[in-house]
């Protein structure tokens, strides 16, 4: 809770304390012993006490004319009118009592032949009821102030509690903002039917303020899209997209080739892959088959007979694994598989080409089966169309 700052009140503690530190050297000097005075420790202490009550009067009413003033401006003059005129009243009785002089030589000679901690009777008992005066002021401020905040209180929790809501969900409600329940009499139209009234209800704000994106999305899109064509249609991101699949591909498959076994080999017809078959079946191969495939320990390669049949997925597997039994090593530690997939394909195309001395046919005769229709069909889709 803040208050204004009252420059009256601040004036009025500073009068009263050059008040008691003006007049406090002339009492005791009136009233105590020459060699008294101020040096008295008893005189300083009271004093001391006196002016910390006084500050704490000042101060408790500053806060008492604050804090009615924040709710009933009334109550904060009567507080004011109330609580300066007691100050006032309280500084009148100390400077006036405390530090008056007596008229008669005689009458201080005979107070000072009696004193009470080095002072005079009357300064002693002078300090002492205005400290009691003070304590009492402070006491009832402070009952005062207490009933007062206890008043104010459950404003000051409500106002507690709504600072303490978070900003999401001040901004939450603000968005789903519309009449609440026992609003909706203000906003019920004439039209109802079978019980169900009609209601002028406003749309949320969020829906609203969607619908005004929606509409400023829809202008941007169609300038950009249809009339200055400054972004690709949704053709154009196809055939691109298209486009970067196929690029996506070939990395794919020159990163993947080692991949192949001898369920997904396929023949392969490129110049640079039977190249590479037929360097290294004349490095390899051709000890036990022959240089061109004739065939020496090993059978012949280029006829139709087979000993472990002669499809492009069974030479693969022939070659990757061995015939331990008939002398043959594997050769899956010796060579990728995508080598191996291109000496595959260099054997299956050396065949009929009949080289010299060929060795007699060996194993069961081989032919090659016939694709499937549904691979017939994707095979010569050109001349399908060329007869429809």
């Amino acid at each position: 809770m803040k208050f204004p700052v009252d420059k009256k009140t601040v004036s009025i503690l500073a009068m009263m304390c050059i008040l008691l530190v003006a007049g406090a050297p002339a009492a005791f000097a009136a009233d105590a012993p020459t060699t008294n005075g101020l040096n008295n420790s008893a005189a300083i202490m009271m004093i001391t006490i006196a002016v910390a009550l006084l500050l704490a009067i000042g101060m408790l009413a500053y806060v008492l004319i604050g804090a009615a003033g924040y709710h009933v401006e009334q109550l904060k003059k009567n507080a004011q009118t109330a609580a300066k005129p007691l100050v006032i009243v309280a500084l009148c009785m100390f400077t006036s009592t405390a530090f008056a002089q007596p008229g008669e030589t005689a009458a201080t000679a005979e107070v000072t032949s009696t004193t009470i901690a080095g002072l005079s009777k009357s300064s002693f008992y002078l300090l002492t009821g205005l400290i009691g005066l003070e304590v009492i002021i402070v006491l009832a401020m402070l009952i005062f102030l207490r009933q007062l905040l206890a008043k104010e209180k459950p404003q000051i929790v409500v106002e507690f509690a709504e600072a303490r809501i978070p900003f999401y969900i001040t901004w939450w409600n603000k968005l789903n903002a519309i009449r609440p329940v026992h609003e909706e009499a203000t906003i019920t139209l004439e039209h109802e039917y079978d019980g169900i009234r009609e209601l002028d209800n406003k749309l949320p704000p969020w829906w609203v303020y969607g619908f005004y994106l929606c509409i400023i999305f829809s202008v941007v899109y169609l300038y950009r899209f249809h009339v200055s064509h400054s972004a690709p249609s949704t053709i154009q991101e196809y055939e691109i997209a298209m486009v970067q699949a196929e690029q996506e591909k070939q990395e794919y498959l020159k990163t993947a080739a080692n991949n192949v076994d001898e369920n997904t080999v396929e023949l392969l017809s490129d110049a640079s892959a039977l190249s590479e078959g037929k360097k290294i079946f004349a490095s390899t191969c051709a000890a036990c088959h022959g240089s061109e495939g004739q065939g020496t320990v090993g059978p012949n390669l280029t006829d139709d007979y087979w000993l472990h049949k002669g499809g492009v997925k069974d030479i693969f597997k022939t070659i990757k694994y061995g015939v331990p039994e008939k002398g043959m090593k594997s050769w899956k530690d010796d060579f990728s598989p995508v080598q191996i997939a291109a000496i595959a394909s260099y054997i299956k195309s050396i065949r009929g080409t009949k080289p010299s001395n060929p060795k007699e046919p060996q194993g069961d005769l081989y032919q090659e089966e016939a694709l499937p229709a549904a691979e017939a069909a994707t095979a010569m889709p050109e001349k399908k169309l060329a007869k429809q």
